[in-house]
C-alpha cells in the first residue's frame, strides 16, 4: 500500500506522518517513509537527526546511479520504520519537485518499492504541481492533514482537486481527512457537509504532540517513559487500522475555490448564536 500525505505547510503533517508510520509498523507492516521536502526534515521525528538526502548522495556519486546501494539512501528509524529524504536544491535555486521525481526513479531502480508493505510519502505543504505531485502517481490513497481553520481547509480543497484529476487515470483515492491539534471540529464538519469525505481522526490539542517534534521523538517513543501518552498513541493506531482495512476511499467532488471561500467565510462572518441557558 502506498500513501501520500499532504496538507497546508506548518499543519503538523510530518509529525502526523511519522506517528502513522510507527502505528503501521506496530501492526506488523514493513514501512518506508519518504520525505519529499527540500528541508529534508520529514523523518527527523523517527531518526532524531537529519539523515543524508538522496540528492546529496547522488552528488557524492557524480550521479552514477549504478554506484548507489539501498543502504546509501535508506536509514533506520524508530520502531523499525525505514527512512528516506529526497532533499532538494538551496532555496531559490533549482527545482525541488524534480528531485522528488528522481527519488522515486532511484528507489524503483533499487527495487525498494518491492521490499515494503507500506510506503508513505510525506509531501511538501500543499504544493500539488510538478514533481511534488509525483507521489500521487504512485499512491493508492491520499491523506490530508488539516486543522479546524480556514486556511488549512482551503488548502485541503486544492489537494482534493488534484486527487480528483489524478483519479481520472489512476487508482488513486482519497482516504480522508486527519484533523490535527484542534479542540473543535465545527469548521471541518461545515466543510465536509459541502464536500463529503471521511474524517479518519481528529486529534485534540495536545501539547506533547507538538513537543515531540522538537524532541525528535514520536509519541510512541515518548510513551515508553510516560504511560499517560498511551491514549494519544491510540489515535494513530486507529488511523492505521482504518488504512489497513483497505477502505474504498473516494474521488472528491468538484467544489470551486470561490464557492468554498464563500462557505468558509460565511462561517466566520455569520456565526451561529449559542442559546442562553434557560433560567430555573
Amino acid at each position: 500500500m502506498k500513501l501520500a500525505v499532504y496538507g497546508k505547510g506548518g499543519i503538523g503533517k510530518s509529525t502526523t506522518s511519522c506517528n502513522i508510520s510507527v502505528a503501521l509498523a506496530r501492526r506488523g507492516m514493513k514501512v518506508l517513509q519518504i520525505g519529499c521536502d527540500p528541508k529534508h526534515d520529514s523523518t527527523f521525528t523517527l531518526t532524531g537527526y537529519l539523515i543524508p538526502t538522496i540528492i546529496d548522495t547522488l552528488e557524492a556519486k557524480d550521479y552514477h546511479y549504478e554506484n548507489i546501494w539501498p543502504e546509501d539512501v535508506i536509514h533506520k528509524g524508530y520502531g523499525g520504520v525505514d527512512c528516506v529524504e529526497a532533499g532538494g536544491p538551496p532555496a531559490g535555486a533549482g527545482c525541488g519537485g524534480y528531485v522528488v521525481g528522481e527519488t522515486v526513479k532511484l528507489l524503483k531502480e533499487l527495487n525498494a518499492f518491492d521490499e515494503y508493505d507500506v510506503i508513505l510519502f510525506d509531501v511538501l505543504g500543499d504544493v500539488v504541481c510538478g514533481g511534488f505531485a509525483a507521489p500521487l502517481n504512485y499512491a493508492d490513497y491520499c491523506l490530508i492533514v488539516t486543522d479546524n481553520g480556514f486556511d488549512a481547509l482551503f488548502a485541503a480543497n486544492r489537494i482534493s482537486a488534484s486527487v480528483r484529476e489524478k483519479a481520472r487515470t489512476r487508482r488513486l483515492r482519497l482516504a480522508g481527512l486527519i484533523g490535527n491539534r484542534t479542540s473543535k471540529r465545527d469548521l471541518i464538519d461545515k466543510y465536509i457537509s459541502k464536500v463529503p469525505m471521511p474524517v479518519l481522526e481528529v486529534l485534540p490539542l495536545i501539547e506533547d504532540i507538538r513537543v515531540s517534534r522538537v524532541k525528535g521523538k514520536t509519541i510512541f517513543e515518548m510513551a515508553e517513559r510516560d504511560p499517560d501518552l498511551e491514549p494519544v498513541c491510540q489515535y494513530y493506531l486507529n488511523i492505521a487500522d482504518q488504512l489497513l482495512s483497505q477502505p474504498e476511499g473516494i474521488v472528491p467532488q468538484d467544489t470551486p475555490d470561490r464557492e468554498l471561500f464563500t462557505l468558509l467565510s460565511d462561517f466566520y462572518n455569520n456565526p451561529v448564536a449559542v442559546p442562553e441557558p434557560a433560567l430555573v
